[in-house]
């Protein structure tokens, strides 16, 4: 028995017989077909060469079961030996499945189930069409031919499998129908030459489509000759193209695309072609096209044939060969070229490792040498202020100082933004060959006397934009420290150089020029190449001068302050006034970036008086943003006290910028940096906080007759960008400060606990130092003011007893009216809260206010108009404390505050404008929506008539933010309520509110219900007399009128203010009359700019106007005019719509409305001097 066989059931086979017959296999005597497996066929397409058996057995007919049954027979024979033993029938399909006897075990099977004895190995092996899918060989010489998985098995193209036919019809029992046999035979029959025409057609198109070996070799030879693409390459790049499309939703592109495909189908892989694997999708390819691939030939070609045909099967078969012999030799010609390549990469990189060996050595040699000093600052005997450990060298491989610097993982927000430790030199650099740089010392900074923390520091930098990260900012961030260096870097950068300078790619030219720069012995040269550097590019964009920026910044690290004082700002004065805004923005961004570089008398004097000048002047507002941005790195590293007073008036009239990109800067950088330095001064709590207070409250005294709100909040957003440094500095100056340690377990921060911040500068936890810093502190904070109390904490003490009662002063002479101040003072004293925290806000900021808001009905002086509740303190107070934390307790104060308000100013008869405006700022935010209905359902179920208007009144104001589902839920079986009140003012205090549903809501059943009862109010002859109704009746009419559904407006609201006019005619009481008029005056003025149908205007607009002129005569002549303009101006309009519908074509006369509008018009027209055709051919359209 062949053991070399590839069926996959050899193994599986012979282990269970060996294990559960051992004494027959022992017996069995093996037949000559079954001795030692030779040496494989050379020919891949070939069956077994030692298996003569077979090939008789499957050129047997299939319609002969007798011949294959004796075949049987002596297979069972053979097997059998000359044991006596039974072979089972288990035994006999293992023999004839392992020697891929497949039509023999075929009708086997096909026995077996006639007999009723199913066999479960055949059945599995024949019901799986993987066993007869497999076509990588030649074709057989007979169209039955079956072969296992060792060989082809052409079947019929049917789409029945082995498993799904009746194979009772192949059997010799005649009760089957002929005919039907014969149908199914010869449609399979049909469906198979179909697939083999096809298939053949596609091979040999693929064959003739075949490149020549030399011509390939031609090919690779000269790259720049394109090989035609081949018919199956083609497939293949159409399928990924189409699966691209569809992936990434270009859908229409794909269908467009299939269109002009219509010979593929790029439904199935298998479409393509033969055995041919799918590759990974276009964008892996494009991933891994950098990589050397080899080219792998999974591909086969398959020849297949209808017919027996012994001369096509030997043509074929030799073709394949063929073709099969050169692919091979292609592809050890193509493995010969990679050995090539990789030998001559190996011998490059073993030249850098020996380059990279003596560098090491040199470096070792360097390190060896006496220290440099470090620059003695006296005052700060510290010596690395910035980390617990001395920064290490900046130094690469010996020859380069590296500006990026080697940070901790989680130091720095962006690598090029390392604070620069301006102390240490770099290592002793060796002799030069040029007598002027033979005497190098070390480069040293002036460090600024400061105490900000690395991390702010740090987060501060971060807004110079270099950029170290590409492979063209690591060069530009290294510097050559010698002239043999120099040849190293022109090495790395001329290959990228050559071919994009000639693309405008000139910032390529960057590390040499600084090279250039930083070691050559000419001045007036290195000024030169300077000049070429800033100049070097018309326009720079983002990317350029971050590329810019960053060299100016190697070349600082190199060559020291004094030479950047001499040699790098004269280039930045003398473009501070170029024409083009991008080389000004340069300017300004190098301003910062240089400023840790600079000696601090530079800093303090020519830099700030540059930036100073360029945020007046400049008009471009990219470039004033950036001039912040730099004045506010400026402010971090200044240490001269007496530009305080300097960095205040910047900060001021940086505020005052029209510009929102400027501001957003101002908040994001100058103020936490200026403040940093204000704290570090004493200044935060006695000078700069102060100050602001100081302007506003002469502001808000100026604003008496008409307030500048946008100062006011300019002034409040930069007091409120100044709560995050007060924080810091009363919890680094607390009592506790001394006691952190940073050991154990300390609690996680809450996302929530401070606001958040608008860059990291306003982050407390930066302005620390960490997070584990801050939670510390804080911890000791809470327990501080919860046990301890603020004896001796004297930054806490100012706030309270100093900040706090100024701002609540401030906020009690504020104008309640101004929403904006209310809101901006909300914004306030909530971000305040939040950062101090809750404790704070309870044991020190509620209590304040309820000192001063004393809810009782003798505080409010009603005549006088002074009572603190009538104040914006009332809102502030219930916006900006009340809801800074949103727990239980938090939320039943916040009602109860209001509930008391409310009940108060309703039973002192005080205006309502305090408790007015804490609705609308809690109705803004849908959260307070639930709350408020519950404050004002308190205000309906009260006892007090007084109480329960102004709850009706507050349902106005609440309506507009509401969805409707509250609406019809809760406001309107509210409202209901009260119109329903035994008080007639309650009732009457409903009506702006249902009016206000009307305007809002589209629910058409709550539409009905308003409806009803206003109508009711209408026309109840109780209300008849009612003035004050009728009064708020058509001030509501005026109000929601031109903002109502149409339909409400045109069948309710013109028809009643009809009859309000009409009765006011008979009104007795001429004050009453007056009234009316007015109001009726300002409601049909309000509803004259809307449309109204010809009906309706004929029916009940102008005869209401009428109606309203005659009160108009006896009571108000000058109103006279206007209504008798108004009715003519009705009476044109209507006659314009009956001219335009009688003449159908003139649609432009009826659009006249109004007499001005109709004397322009006519004006128009007579300055036509043409005839009269010339101007109606005016109107016709231009063909």
């Amino acid at each position: 028995m062949a053991t070399g066989s590839v069926n996959p059931f050899n193994l599986s086979d012979s282990e269970e017989e060996a294990e559960r017959r051992p004494d027959e296999v022992a017996g069995t005597e093996p037949s000559p077909s079954d001795g030692a497996p030779g040496p494989p066929s050379t020919n891949p397409f070939s069956p077994q060469a030692d298996a003569e058996p077979p090939v008789l057995l499957l050129s047997s007919n299939r319609t002969s079961p007798s011949v294959e049954g004796v075949s049987v027979t002596a297979a069972a024979a053979a097997m059998a030996g000359s044991t006596e033993t039974r072979v089972s029938v288990e035994v006999i399909a293992a023999q004839l499945l392992r020697d891929q006897y497949i039509l023999t075990a075929l009708e086997f099977h096909t026995e077996l189930l006639e007999a009723g004895r199913e066999l479960p190995r055949l059945r599995d092996y024949f019901s799986n069409p993987g066993n007869f899918e497999r076509q990588s060989g030649t074709p057989p010489a007979c169209k039955d031919q079956v072969l296992g998985p060792g060989g082809p098995l052409n079947r019929a193209g049917s789409i029945s499998t082995l498993d799904s036919l009746d194979f009772a019809r192949y059997s010799d029992d005649g009760n089957r129908e002929s005919d039907e046999r014969v149908a199914v035979l010869e449609f399979e029959l049909r469906k198979a030459k179909e697939t083999i025409q096809a298939l053949r057609a596609n091979l040999t198109q693929a064959a003739e489509s075949e490149v020549p070996s030399q011509e390939r070799k031609n090919f690779k030879s000269s790259p720049e000759i394109q090989e035609p693409i081949r018919p199956l390459e083609k497939r293949a790049l159409n399928f990924l193209v189409n699966e691209y499309l569809l992936k990434n939703e270009y859908k229409l592109s794909a269908i467009t695309f299939s269109d002009e495909n219509d010979d593929q189908d790029f439904e199935l892989w298998d479409d393509v072609g033969l055995n041919t694997p799918k590759p990974p999708d276009l964008l892996q390819l494009y991933r891994s096209c950098g990589s050397a691939l080899p080219s792998s030939r999974d591909t086969k070609d398959v020849a297949v044939g209808d017919e027996a045909d012994g001369n096509l099967f030997t043509q074929e078969s030799q073709r394949q060969l063929h073709l099969s012999q050169q692919q091979q030799a292609e592809v050890v010609q193509e493995l010969e070229y990679q050995i090539s390549l990789l030998n001559s990469d190996k011998l490059t990189l073993t030249q850098h490792i020996n380059k990279l060996q003596s560098e090491i050595q040199s470096l070792k040699r360097t390190i060896t040498s006496p220290p440099p000093t470090t620059l003695d600052l006296g005052s700060n005997p510290k010596p690395f202020p910035l980390s617990s450990t001395p920064p290490p060298p900046s130094l690469d491989n010996g020859q380069y100082l590296d500006i990026r610097g080697v940070s901790e993982p989680d130091n720095a927000p962006v690598a090029a933004a390392t604070l620069p430790d301006p102390s240490p030199g770099p290592a002793p650099i060796q002799s030069h060959p040029h007598p002027k740089l033979k005497s190098k010392v070390p480069v040293q900074f002036d460090r600024p006397n400061r105490k900000l923390s690395p991390a702010f520091q740090q987060a501060l930098l971060s807004f110079c934009r270099m950029s170290s990260d590409s492979r063209l900012g690591a060069e530009v961030s290294r510097i050559a420290d010698k002239e043999e260096s120099v040849v190293l870097m022109l090495g790395r950068c001329l290959p990228h150089i050559v071919p994009n300078v000639l693309l405008a790619k000139r910032e390529e030219l960057i590390p040499l020029i600084l090279c250039t720069a930083c070691l050559h012995p000419e001045s007036k040269e290195r000024d030169q190449l300077l000049h070429i550097l800033f100049n070097l590019i018309k326009r720079p964009d983002d990317e350029q001068r971050q590329m810019i920026l960053t060299g100016c910044v190697a070349f600082a690290r190199h060559v020291g302050p004094t030479r950047v004082e001499v040699e790098l700002l004269p280039q930045c004065w003398e473009q501070i006034n170029h024409k083009y805004p991008e080389r000004r923005l340069l300017v300004a961004e190098s301003c910062g970036a240089l400023a840790p570089y600079l000696p601090k008398e530079i800093r303090s004097s020519l830099v700030l008086s540059m930036l100073q000048q360029m945020l007046a002047e400049d008009k471009a507002d990219m470039v004033r943003e950036a001039v912040v941005k730099s004045l506010g790195i400026i402010m971090g590293y200044i240490d001269d006290p007496d530009k305080y007073s300097q960095g205040f008036e910047l900060m001021l009239l940086s505020l005052g910028d029209p510009s929102e990109r400027v501001v957003s800067s101002i908040h994001q950088v100058f103020i936490p940096a200026f403040a940093a330095w204000s704290s570090e001064l004493g200044c935060l709590q006695t000078s700069l906080i102060p100050s602001l207070l100081t302007r506003i409250e002469r502001l808000l005294q100026q604003g008496e007759h008409g307030l500048d709100e946008h100062k006011l909040h300019m002034l409040l957003s930069a007091l409120q960008s100044l709560i995050p440094p007060l924080f810091a500095v009363v919890i680094q100056n607390a009592p506790f400060s001394s006691r952190v340690r940073l050991q154990g377990d300390l609690p996680h921060i809450e996302v929530t606990r401070f606001p958040r911040p608008a860059s990291p500068l306003q982050d407390v936890a930066t302005i620390v130092g960490s997070r584990e810093t801050l939670a510390a502190l804080l911890l000791l904070y809470d327990h501080q003011l919860e046990h301890e109390g603020t004896t001796g904490w004297d930054s806490l003490l100012w706030v309270v007893n100093q900040l706090l009662p100024q701002l609540i002063e401030i906020v009690g002479g504020i104008n309640v009216s101004s929403s904006t101040c209310v809101h901006e003072f909300s914004r306030f004293f909530w971000r305040l809260c939040r950062t101090f925290g809750k404790i704070f806000t309870n044991t020190k900021v509620k209590p304040q206010f309820q000192e001063i808001l004393r809810l009782s009905e003798e505080n409010v002086d009603a005549s006088a108009g002074n009572g603190i509740l009538t104040k914006a303190t009332v809102p502030i107070y219930a916006t900006g404390v009340l809801t800074c934390y949103n727990q239980d307790e938090d939320r039943k104060l916040l009602v109860g505050f209001l509930e008391d308000v409310m009940t108060t100013l309703s039973l002192s008869h005080a205006p309502l404008d305090s408790l007015k405006a804490s609705f609308v700022e809690l109705g803004a935010n849908p959260v307070y929506h639930e709350l408020l209905l519950t404050v004002l359902w308190y205000g309906v179920v009260h006892t007090s008539a007084l109480v329960r208007c102004t709850a009706a009144r507050m349902f106005e104001l609440l309506v507009k933010g509401v969805n409707e589902t509250l609406v019809a839920q809760r406001v309107v079986p509210a409202l209901i309520t009260l119109s329903s009140d035994p008080e007639i003012s309650v009732r009457i205090s409903t009506i702006p509110a249902f009016g206000t549903i009307m305007e809002t809501v589209t629910q058409k059943e709550l539409l009905e219900r308003v409806k009803m009862q206003l109508a009711s109010f209408l026309e109840d002859p109780q209300y008849q007399d009612q003035h004050s109704l009728h009064m708020e009746i058509i001030r509501t009419f005026r109000r929601v009128g031109p903002n109502t559904e149409p339909r409400f407006r045109d069948e309710f609201v013109l028809p009643h203010l009809h009859k309000l006019a009409l009765g006011n005619n008979s009104q007795a009481n001429e004050n009453k009359r007056m009234d009316i008029s007015m109001q009726l005056f300002e409601a049909y003025s309000a509803l004259s700019c809307c449309f109204i149908s010809e009906e309706l205007m004929l029916s009940h607009f102008l005869p209401g106007l009428r109606c309203l002129r005659v009160d108009m005569e006896q009571l108000s002549p000058e109103h006279e005019v206007i209504l008798s303009s108004m009715i003519k101006e009705g009476e044109i309009k209507v006659e314009s719509r009956a001219i335009g519908e009688a003449q159908g074509g003139v649609s432009i006369a009826a659009s006249i409305v109004g007499e001005d509008a109709k004397t322009k018009f006519l004006s128009k027209m007579g300055q036509l001097t043409t005839s009269s055709a010339m101007l109606a051919n005016v109107f016709q359209r231009k063909k």
